[in-house]
Formats: structure tokens, C-alpha cells, sequence
């Protein structure tokens, strides 16, 4: 399988995401996610996509930061491949990728939060050798 990992820096690298990452944010507009991501990224969110025959089939959405639980790590704020593409390996690659510049950047952990009812999503992160080790709560406050 050929396939490259690109960085999405520019408004049409980033809009040619978001019919995937649409899949997982069914809540954002073209135009409100296009806002959202660029405001992000002012702040150090950072934008991947797993491409292959010219079309993108994953994309994650990331950031690194540092907290008194793990020292330097980096979040996965957003990570999902096209539903057409999942349980062809895409997905497995990016998420390689990922924690490859997580190690490179001097992380000492990976971390993420998944819905709970995103089992298949689970199984995967398991698979990949993530293990559970909190509940996130969260409140409203709108």
C-alpha cells in the first residue's frame, strides 16, 4: 500500500479534511470547522492526514502539552479514517504515526478520549496497546 502522511497548513489542505473528520464531528459546518481548526492552530493544534491514491482515507488532529500526571505528552483530539477505508489499515498507520512524533518530540505519553459509545473505536485503541486509565467528565456550562 503507498501511502504518505501530510501536514494540512493551508485553508485548502484543510478543507480537503474535513469530509473526513466530518464523519466524526457531525456537529461542524464546512465554515465553522474551517474557523475552528485555523483558530486551533494558532494555539498549536496540528493537522495530519494519511493520503493514498490522492485521496485522504485518515486524518488526526493533535497538539502537545504537559501536565503534573505525565510530564510531556502529546493529545489526539481528533482521529478518524474515512468509513469506507476503516479495517484497511489506514487508521493503524496513522496512529503509528502518531505516536512516532509523539516519541520524536519527547513525549512520554499518547493520550486521547473516545465517546463511550465508540466501541469499535475502542477495540482498536486496546488493540494498539492504549489502556484505559480514567473517566473525563465534563459540564456543560452554556
Amino acid at each position: 500500500m503507498q501511502y504518505t502522511v501530510h501536514m494540512a497548513a493551508d485553508e485548502e489542505k484543510i478543507r480537503r479534511c474535513y469530509p473526513i473528520l466530518k464523519q466524526l464531528r457531525v456537529h461542524l459546518d464546512e465554515s465553522a470547522f474551517m474557523s475552528q481548526v485555523i483558530r486551533q492552530q494558532s494555539q498549536g493544534y496540528f493537522l495530519a492526514y494519511l493520503e493514498s491514491e490522492s485521496e485522504i482515507r485518515s486524518v488526526a488532529g493533535y497538539r502537545f502539552c504537559e501536565n503534573l500526571v505525565y510530564g510531556k505528552l502529546m493529545y489526539v483530539d481528533d482521529l478518524v479514517t474515512n468509513l469506507e477505508d476503516r479495517s484497511k489499515g489506514f487508521g493503524q498507520i496513522l496512529f503509528d504515526w502518531l505516536a512516532a512524533e509523539a516519541r520524536k518530540n519527547g513525549c512520554s505519553q499518547l493520550t486521547l478520549d473516545s465517546g463511550v459509545q465508540r466501541f469499535g473505536a475502542h477495540r482498536f485503541y486496546l488493540r494498539k496497546g492504549m489502556d484505559i486509565v480514567s473517566h473525563h467528565f465534563a459540564m456543560r456550562l452554556r
